[in-house]
């Protein structure tokens, strides 16, 4: 059955089909969810001609957003998100027609790479998105002591200052401290003003036994050289109080990480620190003493990447190590990448151009996502999702495209 894909023109409609979908409490603060989220023009539907007459058999939205990449470069991509089928009309279909008409659009209006977070993780690689990005949770203990020597001098210089969340200004500071370090941190997301100001939207609903949500803010000379968004739980275990900071993505530079991670575990009536959103390679588990030094550590994904026009994206980012591979990629739902690439890297600079010589490595297109912001890829070859036509060829493209340090997690989206 061939299944149309097509704008929204029914904003009711839409956020009504989402509701159903993910079943969570409907609040008067929707509707502004939607508006601040998903500009009219990227919304887009499937209504099945034996669908439900009062909603979408399907919804997906494109958040405009820029994702930083190794070496510096700060690229729009599509942000792929609210994406949800009508429960009576799932196995039909409605989603692949949505990822198809996905990537064909992204395609068509020249933006390279589109990205997302996985609601489950299992659905999103047959589509060609690969896992970019991991993020770890960690819990420590107040007064938590963090040795960085090397970093003492700058971080004597930086004050903090804790705000609210929803106040004036502190979401527009938020995005241009996230947009002023994006380059130093590949792998962030930076969302629109509007998706900052989502951040911060809070209904009374979502605030049952919680605080707001507060920012602290790294400073120097008056100006913000780093943020993080925290939250406290209240707590008292025999009569002593043992509550909870929970926090989100650092941003900034290592010394203002340090001097924000010094001022969590050293707030009044807490007990733990609980850090949602920390890279594989973020300083603070150096600075702790390493992972057994945590009270405890899950991993977790957190970007998924999407090579939508494989020769375009090649050249987006810097390489560390040089290459020259030929690539036969494996793209069903967006065929124009689909066979032979000749895949270089030469001096940090990369491109990617067709070519008639025989393969060196097979591979679908999600491997080249994963590896795509600096995670290491070399293990898929021993996994057996990679052929290697020419010995040692895939090695020299997974240690062209890894980074000396593992991508940062980005906000969720």
């Amino acid at each position: 059955m061939s299944i149309d894909v097509r704008p929204s023109e029914d904003a009711a409609k839409f956020l009504a089909t989402d509701q159903l979908v993910w079943f969570g409490e409907v609040t008067d603060a929707d509707g502004e969810h939607l508006r601040l989220g998903l500009p009219e023009d990227q919304r887009f539907a499937v209504d099945l001609p034996d669908g439900p007459d009062d909603l979408h058999s399907g919804i997906y939205g494109v958040r405009p957003m820029e994702m930083s990449l190794p070496g510096g470069a700060v690229v729009p991509i599509a942000g792929l998100t609210w994406v949800g089928v009508h429960p009576d009309s799932r196995r039909r279909g409605v989603l692949a027609a949505m990822m198809a008409d996905h990537l064909a659009r992204t395609h068509d209006a020249g933006t390279a790479v589109s990205a997302l977070h996985a609601s489950e993780p299992g659905i999103y690689g047959r589509f060609g998105y690969g896992m970019a990005a991991l993020q770890l949770q960690v819990s420590i203990g107040r007064g938590t002591t963090f040795t960085a020597p090397h970093l003492e001098d700058e971080a004597a210089s930086i004050t903090t200052n804790l705000a609210t969340m929803a106040a004036p200004g502190v979401a527009e500071r938020m995005r241009a401290c996230q947009v002023a370090h994006a380059q130093s941190s590949p792998g962030t997301i930076i969302g629109s003003p509007d998706f900052f100001s989502l951040m911060s939207l809070e209904p009374a609903e979502a605030l049952r036994d919680k605080e707001r949500r507060r920012v602290l803010f790294a400073r120097r000379d008056g100006q913000d050289i780093g943020f993080v968004g925290l939250r406290r739980e209240h707590k008292w275990d025999n009569a002593r109080p043992s509550g909870t900071v929970v926090v989100g993505t650092f941003c900034g530079t290592p010394s203002a990480r340090l001097a924000l991670a010094r001022r969590l575990v050293d707030l009044d009536l807490m007990g733990t620190t609980k850090l949602e959103n920390v890279g594989v390679d973020d300083p603070l588990l150096s600075w702790v003493g390493g992972p057994r030094d945590t009270g405890e550590l899950q991993t977790f994904d957190s970007t998924w990447v999407r090579l939508v026009d494989l020769g375009a994206a090649w050249s987006l980012r810097s390489y560390e190590d040089d290459c020259d591979v030929v690539v036969e990629v494996e793209d069903r739902w967006a065929p124009w990448n689909a066979g032979r690439w000749r895949v270089r890297a030469s001096g940090g600079e990369g491109s990617a151009t067709r070519t008639d010589s025989p393969a060196d490595v097979s591979l679908d297109v999600a491997v080249l996502g994963a590896g795509f912001l600096g995670h290491g890829i070399g293990g898929r070859l021993r996994a057996g999702l990679v052929r290697e036509h020419r010995p040692g060829a895939y090695a020299d493209l997974a240690r062209a495209m890894r980074t000396t340090v593992d991508p940062e997690p980005s906000i969720g989206f």
